[in-house]
């Protein structure tokens, strides 16, 4: 079957591999019929941050179709459409214990430590797969994983009622982040990104303000009101920087962007101004709430989409990606088409 692995930075090669094996006890086997493109695979790509094996079939977001069970695996069947969960966890350690098994001390991800979803089936334990409605396109489903992200993000934000929420970067974790304000939150959603078509089609579909990364025009459009919630999701210092400048005494910026170079930072600032910096790894529990929201935001979702590619187009699309060279949120690739899926 064909896949997608990862062997090194800068070495992504789309090859024959041998066919997923059946699954071993609490494991399903699923075809993968939808997956997305994540920043963290560029970044793991470019700079090599998290390859901890050679090669690796890579991709973390994807949705598929359950083709046969292990033994043990209960409350799923054969033909279940469902989403995988991202995140490999050693589920002993003090932080999974208390909930926190996005900064579990052994965390990896799917794609990584073991094989993704950049391929036409994949194996994987049952532990780490939410069920989702068979009737919701499976594009959509793709973005479950990250949307269960950007909803982790917003908590932690936790934008007062009513106040403007600004959001820096316009990929898939700010675009959607703003898809869900708009559905969660009664203030001013405003998006800023360098990509100008990108941040067009985020605020067509969720009604989000364009504003540039300046101080006059961000303030021009608050109207007077204080900006006490700010989301970068570029991870760029030099657009960070900015954002604390921005925002008002007493707010709060939230970083959920993987980004390249260290900041330059007077804690003074953080304390005169009682600024929180909060750091939004990942995803908790919030899969299954992203699942349940799918139905609702399937159509908005599927507006965001900047390509659909088979298995072939993924070193391309990586090109394309890094190059900034996108109109929407998700680079969606269709590894197999089941009859009579959407």
């Amino acid at each position: 079957m064909k896949a997608v692995r990862l062997y090194a930075a800068g070495d992504l090669k789309v090859e024959d591999i041998a066919p997923s094996p059946a699954p071993g006890v609490g494991e399903v086997r699923i075809v993968v019929t939808a997956a997305g493109i994540c920043g963290s695979d560029l970044h793991n790509f470019r700079t090599g941050a998290w390859i901890s094996r050679s090669p690796s079939v890579a991709g973390h977001e994807f949705a598929g179709v359950i083709a046969a069970l292990g033994e043990g695996v209960v409350g799923f069947a054969v033909g279940d459409a469902v989403v995988a969960d991202s995140r490999v966890t050693c589920g002993v350690c003090a932080a999974c214990r208390g909930g926190r098994s996005n900064v579990c001390e052994k965390l990896g991800f799917v794609g990584e430590v073991c094989d993704g979803g950049f391929v036409e089936e994949v194996v994987l334990p049952a532990s780490l797969i939410v069920k989702a409605p068979a009737e919701v396109d499976a594009a959509a489903l793709a973005m479950a994983e990250p949307l269960a992200v950007a909803l982790h993000a917003i908590k932690r934000v936790a934008a007062p009622a009513g106040s403007p929420v600004l959001i820096a970067g316009c990929g898939p974790i700010g675009g959607l982040a703003a898809l869900l304000l708009s559905e969660r939150h009664d203030g001013p959603v405003l998006v800023v990104d360098r990509n100008a078509d990108r941040a067009g089609r985020v605020a067509e579909v969720t009604g989000a303000r364009v504003v540039d990364l300046s101080a006059d025009s961000v303030t021009g459009a608050l109207a007077g009101a204080p900006l006490l919630s700010v989301l970068d999701a570029t991870g760029h210092p030099g657009v960070i920087g900015t954002l604390l400048d921005l925002v008002s005494p007493g707010g709060t910026l939230a970083l959920i962007g993987i980004g390249h170079g260290s900041l330059a930072l007077d804690p003074v600032r953080l304390v005169e101004r009682e600024i929180a910096l909060v750091g939004c790894h990942a995803l908790t529990s919030e899969l299954p709430e992203a699942v349940a929201l799918m139905p609702a935001l399937e159509k908005r979702l599927l507006a965001l989409i900047d390509e659909t590619i088979a298995l072939d187009g993924v070193p391309a699309a990586y090109e394309r990606l890094l190059a900034g060279r996108s109109t929407g949120l998700k680079t969606i690739i269709r590894p197999v088409t089941l009859l009579g899926s959407p």
